[in-house]
């Protein structure tokens, strides 16, 4: 049993796509970061970093104590290497899967997520803002489509990369992308989308956003932290 430490985000959504597709059993304890979940004392202990998706594995490999794994990027690495599903065995296609990974995690993710911020949450529109990482969104889409144009899926063969990746480009829209300028990444995006474990992970989302995550009460929870917990 997998017990996930989750909120419908694209990063929250990497980790169910990945649960669904492997067929693991799995439990989802909801983390309401619009309420300050992420910040109660249980959860800490989990992601020190107070951020979401967490897991906690009660029946790992080794036969030990149950282990927590923070960091959607960790936690995908650690679900493919204990399944053996979604990542290549050999060192040069592991190889691979973890570069377009970390792409991921430390491009494609900071900065459309700098995106949404400045484009929509931001209290005030600030133009050189929205331009740049409006722009560099649209480069790493870029980045994306040339992979894309030789390639079937970003490491060749689906894998954790893909899934990284592709809850990132769902809201292309309000990332004021126009996904007809990237025909390859347009015949990747909408195959996976077609997946049925796909849209069952995000049906599994769906069934929790009962009300809007970011709202005017919850911006001072989600936007306004420091390292004293003000907020």
């Amino acid at each position: 049993m997998i017990e996930l430490y989750y909120w419908p985000t694209p990063n929250g959504h990497k980790i169910t796509i990945f649960l669904e597709e492997a067929g693991l059993d799995y439990q989802i304890m909801p983390v309401n970061i619009g309420a300050g979940d992420q910040f109660k004392p249980d959860f800490l202990k989990i992601s020190p970093n107070n951020r979401m998706p967490a897991i906690i594995d009660r029946n790992p490999v080794d036969g030990g104590e149950s282990i927590a794994v923070f960091e959607s990027g960790a936690i995908l690495q650690y679900l493919a290497e204990k399944t053996g599903k979604f990542i290549p065995s050999d060192v040069r296609g592991r190889k691979t899967v973890n570069e377009w990974l970390f792409w991921q995690v430390g491009g494609l993710g900071p900065m459309a997520g700098q995106n949404h911020h400045f484009t929509q949450y931001a209290p005030e529109k600030i133009p050189y803002a929205i331009y740049r990482y409006v722009k560099e969104t649209n480069r790493l889409y870029g980045v994306m489509n040339r992979r894309l144009e030789e390639y079937e899926y970003l490491a060749g063969d689906y894998s954790i990369a893909d899934m990284a990746c592709y809850p990132w480009i769902v809201p292309y829209e309000r990332q004021q992308q126009n996904m007809a300028d990237f025909p390859h990444l347009k015949r990747w995006f909408e195959s996976i989308a077609s997946r049925e474990a796909v849209i069952r992970a995000y049906q599994k989302g769906e069934a929790l956003m009962t009300t809007p995550t970011v709202t005017e009460e919850s911006k001072k929870i989600l936007f306004g932290q420091t390292s004293t917990k003000d907020r």
